[in-house]
């Protein structure tokens, strides 16, 4: 075998900030290390929930600390770039109850730029990195929209 043959290719979405900045956040809390030479398709996965894994996740249930770890990731993530591209501190704020519901906030100065409600905690997840990468877009594009319509109350 060759080495081109060997090569696997590699999906272009690994090398979108999102996904980079994802993996910053998923190895920032991997304190022992267990992620280290770990490829990304395998840091990332448990953000994926394909519709056989969601099934077999009950409809009612607690979220465990690593789910909460990664819903505080995705948002970190997401607060990473809303600060790489305006320039100012972004601080997201979770807050949710014992049974997976709750509310995320983002807010730059004293402008609240991500307003979500949670639910369902427990089966926190995307079909795809892709969809999880259009959704974090989508929620970056609108912050950067309120940010430019409000730009003094973004800088207090």
């Amino acid at each position: 075998m060759t080495s081109a043959t060997a090569a696997i290719e590699r999906d272009p979405i690994f090398d979108t900030d999102f996904i980079k900045e994802m993996l910053r956040q998923m190895r920032a809390l991997d304190s022992y290390g267990q992620y280290d030479g770990k490829p990304p398709e395998t840091i990332l996965g448990p953000f994926v929930l394909t519709k056989e894994r969601k099934k077999e996740i009950p409809l009612i249930g607690d979220p465990d600390e690593i789910t909460l770890a990664r819903v505080k990731a995705f948002y970190n993530g997401i607060a990473v770039l809303i600060e790489k591209e305006c320039g100012l501190m972004a601080v997201p704020m979770i807050h949710l109850s014992h049974e997976g519901f709750g509310r995320t906030l983002i807010t730059v100065g004293k402008l609240v730029v991500l307003d979500r409600t949670l639910r369902d905690v427990h089966r926190f997840g995307f079909e795809s990195l892709s969809r999880m990468k259009t959704e974090a877009d989508k929620y970056l594009s609108v912050a950067i929209e309120i940010i430019g319509k409000y730009p003094e109350v973004a800088g207090l």
